[in-house]
This record gives structure tokens, C-alpha cells and sequence, in this order.
């Protein structure tokens, strides 16, 4: 199996941009992983909600192959702990051959074609973060997952 961040726009550096490329690193150690980015929409500024919603969700299927498992990053997906996060890919790994796709979507949310499409939803919180801090925040948590499942000392209950 094969894990996918997968992103709506580029990332404006800094150290969330750090700490993401770090975790990237830890985590490729135990499983294939990248992070594919969906550029920024051109004259996205002028759409309205609704617009900008459609025109992501369109990037967002084109991306998305028709065996991958999409699991959405949604504010009202399911909550997990990291050690309820780290059995499900464990899970995910014994079950699947297939590409897992976890995908952030645009400021706005997700067009309702995506929600359609995708398998799961997963809330990383129901507070709201900025996109750089969602990506450093989903490295981490999944790198902890593997070494928790690799019972290694990262985490502690």
C-alpha cells in the first residue's frame, strides 16, 4: 500500500513547511508516502464559494484513481486518537494493495462530487488550522502511527 497526502495548493515555506518535509522523511522509512500537491486555481479570487468549491473538486476526482481509497479531511469526519489512527492503518495495510489518499481540500470545503466519491472522512480536528499546518500536523500523526505500530518509544500514553 501506498499512502498519498493530497493537497490543494503550494505550501509558503517556513517552518510548517519544515516540519512537514521532516516527518515526510521519518515516515517514508516505513511505507511509501508522498504528498502530490494540486496547483492554485488561476482567477480564484473572483469565484464565488460555490465556484471555487466545483472548480477544486473537479482537480481533486481528475487526481483521485478509481481504485485509490479516498478518505477526506473533513471538519465533521470522524475524530480518532493516535492510537485509533495508527490501528486504522494498520489496518489499511493488510487490507489494501491500493493507493490510501487522504485529501485536504481548499478553503472552502469539498464540492459535494467529492464527498460523493470519497470512502471515509476523517476530522484531524473540529478546530480549523491553515493548510501548511494541516500538512505538518497529518506527517506527524502518521509518522506516529507507524511507530506505534512498529512499537517503538515516539509515543507515549
Amino acid at each position: 500500500m501506498k499512502i498519498i497526502l493530497l493537497v490543494t495548493g503550494k505550501s509558503d515555506g517556513g517552518f510548517w513547511n519544515d516540519a512537514t518535509i521532516e516527518y515526510t522523511k521519518r515516515i517514508k522509512f516505513y511505507i511509501p508516502f508522498d504528498i502530490e500537491i494540486i496547483p492554485d486555481i488561476k482567477g480564484i479570487a473572483s469565484m464565488t464559494e460555490e465556484q471555487q468549491r466545483e472548480r477544486q473538486g473537479a482537480s481533486i476526482l481528475k487526481a483521485l484513481s478509481t481504485t485509490d481509497y479516498c478518505i477526506l479531511l473533513d471538519e465533521r469526519g470522524k475524530e480518532k486518537s493516535s492510537i485509533e489512527f495508527a490501528s486504522f492503518i494498520g489496518q489499511r495495510m493488510t487490507t489494501s494493495a491500493k493507493r490510501t489518499v487522504f485529501v485536504v481540500g481548499g478553503a472552502y470545503g469539498f464540492s459535494e462530487d467529492v464527498y460523493q466519491r470519497a470512502d471515509e472522512k476523517l476530522s484531524i480536528s473540529r478546530m480549523t488550522f491553515s493548510h501548511q499546518m494541516i500538512r505538518a500536523i497529518f506527517t506527524e500523526q502518521l509518522y506516529r502511527a507507524m511507530t506505534i505500530l512498529r512499537g517503538e518509544k515516539y509515543h507515549h500514553e
